[in-house]
Protein backbone atom coordinates (compact mmCIF):
# COMPACT_ATOMS: atom_id res chain seq x y z
CA UNK A 1 0.00 0.00 0.00
CA UNK A 2 1.34 3.33 -0.78
CA UNK A 3 1.34 6.31 1.56
CA UNK A 4 -1.46 7.63 0.29
CA UNK A 5 -4.39 5.75 -0.34
CA UNK A 6 -5.53 4.81 -3.86
CA UNK A 7 -9.20 5.27 -3.77
CA UNK A 8 -11.55 4.10 -6.79
CA UNK A 9 -15.24 4.77 -6.45
CA UNK A 10 -18.34 2.96 -7.65
CA UNK A 11 -21.31 4.65 -8.19
CA UNK A 12 -21.41 8.73 -9.47
CA UNK A 13 -24.21 9.95 -8.15
CA UNK A 14 -25.38 12.46 -4.92
CA UNK A 15 -23.85 10.23 -2.39
CA UNK A 16 -20.99 9.34 -4.80
CA UNK A 17 -20.58 13.09 -4.89
CA UNK A 18 -20.44 13.66 -1.03
CA UNK A 19 -17.97 10.52 -0.87
CA UNK A 20 -15.35 12.32 -3.28
CA UNK A 21 -15.64 15.65 -1.77
CA UNK A 22 -14.79 14.00 1.34
CA UNK A 23 -11.74 12.29 -0.08
CA UNK A 24 -11.15 15.60 -1.55
CA UNK A 25 -11.09 16.96 1.89
CA UNK A 26 -8.02 14.72 2.79
CA UNK A 27 -4.99 15.23 0.65
CA UNK A 28 -2.39 14.10 2.69
CA UNK A 29 -4.00 10.45 3.72
CA UNK A 30 -5.98 9.65 -0.03
CA UNK A 31 -7.14 10.46 -3.23
CA UNK A 32 -9.36 9.75 -5.56
CA UNK A 33 -7.52 8.05 -9.21
CA UNK A 34 -11.22 6.10 -10.73
CA UNK A 35 -14.50 6.50 -10.44
CA UNK A 36 -17.09 3.59 -12.58
CA UNK A 37 -20.67 4.81 -13.63
CA UNK A 38 -23.00 3.68 -15.71
CA UNK A 39 -23.29 6.38 -18.58
CA UNK A 40 -19.62 7.12 -20.14
CA UNK A 41 -20.18 11.25 -20.47
CA UNK A 42 -21.76 11.59 -16.94
CA UNK A 43 -19.02 9.41 -15.72
CA UNK A 44 -16.02 11.70 -17.93
CA UNK A 45 -17.71 14.45 -16.22
CA UNK A 46 -17.82 13.41 -12.94
CA UNK A 47 -14.33 11.99 -12.86
CA UNK A 48 -12.73 15.46 -14.33
CA UNK A 49 -13.81 17.41 -11.39
CA UNK A 50 -11.80 15.37 -8.96
CA UNK A 51 -8.65 14.37 -11.18
CA UNK A 52 -9.58 10.74 -11.36
CA UNK A 53 -9.95 8.13 -14.43
CA UNK A 54 -13.61 7.18 -15.40
CA UNK A 55 -14.71 3.71 -16.57
CA UNK A 56 -17.69 2.33 -16.69
CA UNK A 57 -16.90 -1.22 -16.75
CA UNK A 58 -16.09 -1.81 -13.06
CA UNK A 59 -13.97 -5.02 -13.16
CA UNK A 60 -11.75 -3.46 -15.84
CA UNK A 61 -11.00 -0.48 -13.20
CA UNK A 62 -10.19 -2.64 -10.61
CA UNK A 63 -7.83 -4.58 -12.45
CA UNK A 64 -6.31 -1.15 -14.34
CA UNK A 65 -6.27 0.72 -11.18
CA UNK A 66 -5.69 -1.84 -7.88
CA UNK A 67 -6.76 0.72 -5.55
CA UNK A 68 -6.46 0.32 -2.37
CA UNK A 69 -9.37 1.62 -1.12
CA UNK A 70 -13.10 0.95 -2.66
CA UNK A 71 -16.19 3.06 -1.96
CA UNK A 72 -19.53 1.43 -2.90
CA UNK A 73 -22.27 3.97 -3.52
CA UNK A 74 -24.92 1.93 -5.60
CA UNK A 75 -28.44 1.95 -5.21
CA UNK A 76 -29.07 -0.84 -3.16
CA UNK A 77 -30.64 -2.84 -6.27
CA UNK A 78 -27.40 -2.69 -8.46
CA UNK A 79 -25.59 -4.49 -5.68
CA UNK A 80 -24.78 -7.71 -7.99
CA UNK A 81 -21.33 -9.44 -6.41
CA UNK A 82 -18.94 -5.94 -6.76
CA UNK A 83 -18.55 -5.89 -3.15
CA UNK A 84 -17.59 -9.47 -3.21
CA UNK A 85 -15.24 -9.11 -5.80
CA UNK A 86 -13.26 -6.00 -4.59
CA UNK A 87 -12.90 -8.16 -1.40
CA UNK A 88 -11.31 -10.90 -2.91
CA UNK A 89 -9.32 -8.96 -5.18
CA UNK A 90 -7.86 -7.55 -1.35
CA UNK A 91 -9.43 -4.38 -1.64
CA UNK A 92 -10.30 -2.42 1.54
CA UNK A 93 -14.47 -1.14 1.48
CA UNK A 94 -16.53 1.42 2.16
CA UNK A 95 -20.25 0.27 1.22
CA UNK A 96 -22.87 2.53 1.91
CA UNK A 97 -26.01 1.90 3.49
CA UNK A 98 -28.29 -0.69 3.07
CA UNK A 99 -25.41 -2.90 1.91
CA UNK A 100 -27.88 -4.91 0.22
CA UNK A 101 -32.01 -5.55 0.06
CA UNK A 102 -31.67 -9.22 1.03
CA UNK A 103 -29.76 -11.00 4.52
CA UNK A 104 -28.64 -13.45 1.65
CA UNK A 105 -26.60 -10.86 -0.28
CA UNK A 106 -25.51 -9.03 2.79
CA UNK A 107 -24.20 -12.03 4.75
CA UNK A 108 -22.22 -12.94 1.64
CA UNK A 109 -20.82 -9.15 1.76
CA UNK A 110 -19.69 -9.53 5.56
CA UNK A 111 -18.30 -13.17 4.63
CA UNK A 112 -16.25 -12.10 1.57
CA UNK A 113 -14.69 -9.40 3.25
CA UNK A 114 -13.32 -10.94 6.46
CA UNK A 115 -10.00 -10.71 5.43
CA UNK A 116 -9.62 -6.68 3.98
CA UNK A 117 -10.61 -3.32 6.20
CA UNK A 118 -14.66 -3.18 5.45
CA UNK A 119 -16.99 -0.54 6.87
CA UNK A 120 -20.47 0.46 6.19
CA UNK A 121 -21.72 4.15 5.73
CA UNK A 122 -23.84 5.22 8.66
CA UNK A 123 -21.79 7.93 8.95
CA UNK A 124 -24.07 9.39 12.06
CA UNK A 125 -21.84 7.37 14.02
CA UNK A 126 -18.90 9.24 13.17
CA UNK A 127 -20.79 12.43 14.90
CA UNK A 128 -18.80 14.68 17.67
CA UNK A 129 -21.94 14.37 19.60
CA UNK A 130 -22.46 10.63 18.82
CA UNK A 131 -19.18 9.64 19.69
CA UNK A 132 -19.67 11.73 23.12
CA UNK A 133 -22.30 9.92 23.96
CA UNK A 134 -20.60 6.41 23.74
CA UNK A 135 -17.52 8.03 25.30
CA UNK A 136 -19.47 8.71 28.44
CA UNK A 137 -21.11 5.28 27.86
CA UNK A 138 -17.66 3.81 28.09
CA UNK A 139 -16.32 5.68 31.09
CA UNK A 140 -19.93 4.34 33.16
CA UNK A 141 -21.37 7.82 33.17
CA UNK A 142 -24.79 7.33 31.69
CA UNK A 143 -25.78 3.87 33.22
CA UNK A 144 -27.99 1.41 31.08
CA UNK A 145 -29.59 2.95 28.22
CA UNK A 146 -33.09 2.05 28.55
CA UNK A 147 -35.44 4.05 25.76
CA UNK A 148 -34.46 5.21 22.83
CA UNK A 149 -37.02 7.42 20.41
CA UNK A 150 -36.09 8.78 17.28
CA UNK A 151 -37.85 10.43 14.33
CA UNK A 152 -36.82 11.50 10.22
CA UNK A 153 -39.45 13.21 8.33
CA UNK A 154 -38.83 14.93 5.00
CA UNK A 155 -40.51 15.67 2.11
CA UNK A 156 -39.19 15.05 -1.26
CA UNK A 157 -39.41 12.80 -4.19
CA UNK A 158 -36.11 11.65 -4.01
CA UNK A 159 -34.17 9.55 -6.79
CA UNK A 160 -36.90 7.63 -9.18
CA UNK A 161 -35.59 4.29 -7.70
CA UNK A 162 -36.09 5.58 -4.49
CA UNK A 163 -39.85 5.59 -4.77
CA UNK A 164 -39.94 1.60 -6.14
CA UNK A 165 -39.36 -0.96 -2.59
CA UNK A 166 -38.22 -3.54 -5.17
CA UNK A 167 -35.14 -1.04 -5.93
CA UNK A 168 -34.75 0.82 -3.03
CA UNK A 169 -36.23 -1.54 -0.42
CA UNK A 170 -38.85 0.58 1.45
CA UNK A 171 -38.56 4.16 3.41
CA UNK A 172 -37.42 1.68 6.40
CA UNK A 173 -35.19 0.14 4.88
CA UNK A 174 -33.24 3.40 2.93
CA UNK A 175 -34.13 5.91 4.66
CA UNK A 176 -34.96 5.10 8.55
CA UNK A 177 -31.87 2.40 8.41
CA UNK A 178 -29.64 5.30 10.01
CA UNK A 179 -31.77 5.80 12.93
CA UNK A 180 -32.34 1.41 13.31
CA UNK A 181 -28.76 1.08 13.53
CA UNK A 182 -28.56 3.90 16.23
CA UNK A 183 -31.07 2.03 18.50
CA UNK A 184 -29.44 -1.14 17.80
CA UNK A 185 -25.83 0.52 18.55
CA UNK A 186 -27.03 1.92 21.29
CA UNK A 187 -29.60 -1.02 23.00
CA UNK A 188 -27.98 -3.55 21.00
CA UNK A 189 -29.87 -6.36 18.80
CA UNK A 190 -33.58 -6.33 20.08
CA UNK A 191 -35.20 -9.58 20.21
CA UNK A 192 -38.51 -8.59 18.48
CA UNK A 193 -39.65 -5.49 15.90
CA UNK A 194 -43.17 -4.40 15.14
CA UNK A 195 -43.72 -2.11 13.03
CA UNK A 196 -46.68 -0.08 10.72
CA UNK A 197 -46.48 1.06 7.02
CA UNK A 198 -48.30 2.74 4.41
CA UNK A 199 -48.07 5.24 1.50
CA UNK A 200 -50.79 7.64 2.27
CA UNK A 201 -49.30 11.08 0.00
CA UNK A 202 -48.12 9.68 -2.93
CA UNK A 203 -50.14 7.47 -4.30
CA UNK A 204 -50.99 9.42 -7.67
CA UNK A 205 -47.08 9.69 -8.27
CA UNK A 206 -46.19 6.86 -11.04
CA UNK A 207 -44.17 4.66 -9.80
CA UNK A 208 -44.12 5.59 -6.04
CA UNK A 209 -44.82 2.43 -4.57
CA UNK A 210 -43.29 2.57 -1.29
CA UNK A 211 -44.07 3.06 2.24
CA UNK A 212 -43.94 7.09 3.19
CA UNK A 213 -45.28 7.07 6.58
CA UNK A 214 -44.08 4.43 9.05
CA UNK A 215 -43.43 3.66 12.70
CA UNK A 216 -41.28 0.78 14.23
CA UNK A 217 -41.13 -0.62 17.75
CA UNK A 218 -37.99 -2.51 19.13
CA UNK A 219 -38.80 -4.82 21.81
CA UNK A 220 -36.12 -6.07 24.33
CA UNK A 221 -37.10 -8.93 27.08
CA UNK A 222 -35.56 -7.06 29.67
CA UNK A 223 -38.08 -4.24 29.04
CA UNK A 224 -35.75 -1.88 27.15
CA UNK A 225 -37.70 -0.44 24.08
CA UNK A 226 -36.80 1.79 20.66
CA UNK A 227 -39.61 3.93 19.06
CA UNK A 228 -38.63 4.43 15.68
CA UNK A 229 -41.02 7.29 13.34
CA UNK A 230 -40.75 8.40 9.55
CA UNK A 231 -42.41 10.11 7.34
CA UNK A 232 -41.91 11.80 3.66
CA UNK A 233 -44.78 14.22 3.65
CA UNK A 234 -43.64 16.68 6.50
CA UNK A 235 -41.79 20.32 5.43
CA UNK A 236 -40.42 20.79 1.81
CA UNK A 237 -36.64 21.07 2.18
CA UNK A 238 -36.48 20.37 5.90
CA UNK A 239 -34.93 16.80 6.87
CA UNK A 240 -36.02 16.45 10.71
CA UNK A 241 -33.62 14.12 12.30
CA UNK A 242 -33.99 13.97 15.82
CA UNK A 243 -32.88 11.23 18.35
CA UNK A 244 -33.26 10.67 22.10
CA UNK A 245 -31.53 8.23 24.52
CA UNK A 246 -32.71 7.70 28.17
CA UNK A 247 -30.21 5.98 30.29
CA UNK A 248 -30.14 5.23 34.04
CA UNK A 249 -28.13 8.69 34.88
CA UNK A 250 -28.03 10.37 32.14
CA UNK A 251 -30.63 11.47 29.27
CA UNK A 252 -29.20 12.84 26.02
CA UNK A 253 -31.19 14.97 23.42
CA UNK A 254 -29.70 15.01 19.77
CA UNK A 255 -31.07 17.77 17.53
CA UNK A 256 -28.19 15.77 14.86
CA UNK A 257 -25.12 13.77 15.25
CA UNK A 258 -23.27 17.10 16.06
CA UNK A 259 -25.59 18.45 18.14
CA UNK A 260 -26.94 17.17 21.47
CA UNK A 261 -27.66 18.18 25.36
CA UNK A 262 -26.55 16.09 28.30
CA UNK A 263 -28.54 15.79 31.41
CA UNK A 264 -27.85 14.35 34.66
CA UNK A 265 -30.77 12.05 35.93
CA UNK A 266 -31.63 13.94 39.14
CA UNK A 267 -29.92 17.07 39.11
CA UNK A 268 -30.92 20.59 38.61
CA UNK A 269 -27.38 21.25 36.89
CA UNK A 270 -27.28 22.85 33.49
CA UNK A 271 -26.71 20.31 30.54
CA UNK A 272 -23.42 19.22 28.77
CA UNK A 273 -24.01 20.79 25.43
CA UNK A 274 -22.07 19.10 22.24
CA UNK A 275 -21.75 21.58 19.66
CA UNK A 276 -19.67 20.95 16.07
CA UNK A 277 -19.55 20.99 13.17
CA UNK A 278 -17.81 18.18 11.39
CA UNK A 279 -18.08 16.46 8.46
CA UNK A 280 -18.77 13.54 9.13
CA UNK A 281 -17.97 11.59 5.80
CA UNK A 282 -14.86 13.05 6.36
CA UNK A 283 -14.69 11.78 9.94
CA UNK A 284 -15.63 8.61 8.18
CA UNK A 285 -12.32 7.94 5.61
CA UNK A 286 -10.04 9.55 8.50
CA UNK A 287 -11.56 6.28 10.81
CA UNK A 288 -11.18 4.21 7.50
CA UNK A 289 -7.78 5.40 6.66
CA UNK A 290 -6.06 4.82 10.21
CA UNK A 291 -8.07 1.16 10.45
CA UNK A 292 -6.49 0.80 7.33
CA UNK A 293 -2.77 1.50 8.00
CA UNK A 294 -3.01 0.04 11.45
CA UNK A 295 -5.33 -3.28 10.68
CA UNK A 296 -7.57 -2.49 13.01
CA UNK A 297 -11.71 -3.08 12.96
CA UNK A 298 -12.87 0.77 11.73
CA UNK A 299 -15.53 2.11 13.98
CA UNK A 300 -18.88 1.02 11.71
CA UNK A 301 -17.60 -2.60 10.20
CA UNK A 302 -19.89 -4.07 7.60
CA UNK A 303 -21.04 -6.65 9.84
CA UNK A 304 -22.89 -3.25 11.32
CA UNK A 305 -24.79 -3.05 7.92
CA UNK A 306 -25.75 -6.52 8.02
CA UNK A 307 -27.05 -6.30 11.25
CA UNK A 308 -28.86 -3.43 11.08
CA UNK A 309 -30.41 -4.23 7.59
CA UNK A 310 -32.44 -7.44 9.73
CA UNK A 311 -34.03 -5.32 11.78
CA UNK A 312 -35.04 -3.05 8.67
CA UNK A 313 -36.17 -6.36 6.91
CA UNK A 314 -38.29 -7.44 9.66
CA UNK A 315 -39.87 -4.39 10.40
CA UNK A 316 -40.61 -4.45 7.01
CA UNK A 317 -41.89 -8.25 7.10
CA UNK A 318 -43.99 -6.99 10.11
CA UNK A 319 -45.78 -4.28 8.83
CA UNK A 320 -46.69 -6.16 5.22
CA UNK A 321 -47.84 -9.19 7.59
CA UNK A 322 -49.05 -6.87 10.67
CA UNK A 323 -47.48 -8.80 13.52
CA UNK A 324 -44.49 -8.90 15.86
CA UNK A 325 -41.38 -10.68 14.39
CA UNK A 326 -39.40 -12.20 16.56
CA UNK A 327 -35.39 -12.05 15.98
Amino acid sequence: MTARLAVALLGCGGIGARHADAVAKLPAVMHLVACCGREIEKTAAFAARYGAKPFVDFDRMLEMTQPDLLIVALPPFAHQGQVEAAARAGVNLLVEKPIALTMERAEAQVAAARDVVASCGFMYRHGAATRAWDAASARGESGTAGHFSAQFHSNALHAPWWRERDKAGGQMVEQLIHLIDLARHTLGMPQTVYARAANLYHRDVERYDTEDVSAIILGYDDGRIGVLHASNAAVPGKWAKQWQVVARRMTGQFTDWNNADFFATGSQAAPLKIRDERDVFVAQLGDLAEAIRLRRPPLVPLADGAASLKIALAARQSADERREIAL
